[in-house]
C-alpha cells in the first residue's frame, strides 16, 4: 500500500485529495493545510520555497511515497525548487538528504504539481474566448503564462483573480448570499467578456462551483484540472516503481484511510473533509 503525500496552502487541495481517492481507493494518505499562513497568494516566492520544504520534509519523515503540491501556487513558486532538493536520485546531496528523512526507504521523492487547465479550455470553447480565475500568484507564474502563450493566438483568454474565494472556502462557507456576492464579483467581468468555459486555476475554487453555475448562464463549463493531476500521479506512481493497492472484496472504500495534519484550526480541515466524506 502506498502512502501518497498531498498539501495546499489550506483546504482547497482536499478537491484534489478527492479526485486522486476516486481512482487510487485503496492506498494510504497523508494531507496537510498549511491554513495558519493561508493564503499562499499575497506571500513572495522565497517564503511559499521555504513553507513547500518544510511541509516536504515533514511528509517525508510520515512514510510520504510520493508527494503532490495541491496547490496551484505553490505548484508555480516552488515546485522546482522541491525537485532539484529531492527528486534526483543522481545527486549524491538529493539521495543523502531524502535517505534520512525516509529512513532508508528512499532515495528521492518524485513531486506531482498542479497544471493549468487552459489547453482542454482552449480546445473546447465555442466562443473563442476563455476565462481564467485564480490568485495573483499563479497568474504572474512562468507555468501558466508558458501554457497561455501556446494557445492565445487561437483564443482570448480573459484572467482575474477570485477575489475571497479561498477565504470562503477556508471558513466553509460554499453557498449563501455572502458566498454568491463574492463570487460573482470576479466571475461577471469574465462572462461579460463572452467566456463560455471557465478555468478554475486554484484548488480551493471548485467547493465554489455549485455558486457558480448558479450565477453563470446555462451551458458555461467549468475546468477543474484535479482529474488530470490525479490520471498524471497514477503514472508517475507505476515510472518510479511504486505498488498501487488492488481493492477488495469488501469493494472500495467510502471514505479515503487518511491523517488530516493542519497548521492552523483542524476542526475547519475536519468538517470540510466531512462534508465531502459524510460518517455513515
Amino acid at each position: 500500500m502506498a502512502t501518497i503525500g498531498i498539501f495546499d496552502s489550506g483546504l482547497g487541495g482536499l478537491s484534489v485529495l478527492r479526485a486522486i481517492f476516486d481512482i487510487l481507493p485503496n492506498e494510504k494518505y497523508l494531507y496537510f493545510a498549511d491554513s495558519a499562513f493561508c493564503p499562499y497568494g499575497d506571500k513572495t516566492a522565497e517564503y511559499i520555497q521555504d513553507r513547500c520544504r518544510t511541509i516536504s520534509e515533514d511528509l517525508i519523515r510520515q512514510g510520504a511515497d510520493i508527494i503532490v503540491v495541491a496547490c496551484n501556487t505553490a505548484t508555480a513558486a516552488a515546485i522546482a525548487t522541491l525537485r532539484k532538493d529531492y527528486s534526483d536520485p543522481g545527486d549524491p546531496a538529493v539521495r543523502e538528504r531524502v535517505l534520512a528523512l525516509s529512513g532508508g526507504h528512499h532515495d528521492h521523492i518524485s513531486f506531482i504539481g498542479m497544471e493549468p487547465a487552459v489547453k482542454p479550455a482552449a480546445l473546447g470553447t465555442k466562443t473563442g474566448v476563455i476565462g481564467v480565475l485564480a490568485t495573483a500568484g499563479t497568474l504572474k507564474g512562468s507555468k501558466y503564462l508558458n501554457t497561455k502563450g501556446n494557445f492565445e493566438d487561437n483564443c482570448q483568454i480573459c484572467e482575474h483573480v477570485g477575489k475571497g474565494f479561498v477565504e470562503l472556502v477556508e471558513k466553509g462557507q460554499l453557498s449563501g448570499e455572502e458566498a454568491e456576492s463574492v463570487v460573482r464579483e470576479s466571475l461577471q467581468p469574465l462572462l461579460d467578456h463572452g467566456a463560455d468555459t471557465i478555468v478554475l486555476g486554484c484548488t480551493h475554487y471548485p467547493f465554489l462551483v455549485e455558486t457558480m453555475q448558479k450565477l453563470a448562464p446555462r451551458g458555461i463549463r467549468f475546468i477543474d484540472p484535479a482529474p488530470a493531476v490525479a490520471r498524471h500521479l497514477t503514472d508517475v506512481m507505476r515510472k518510479d516503481g511504486i505498488a498501487l493497492s488492488r481493492g477488495n472484496e469488501n469493494g472500495s472504500p467510502k471514505r479515503p484511510a487518511v491523517k488530516l495534519m493542519s497548521s492552523g484550526d483542524p476542526k475547519a480541515l475536519e468538517n470540510l473533509f466531512n462534508l465531502i466524506y459524510p460518517r455513515r
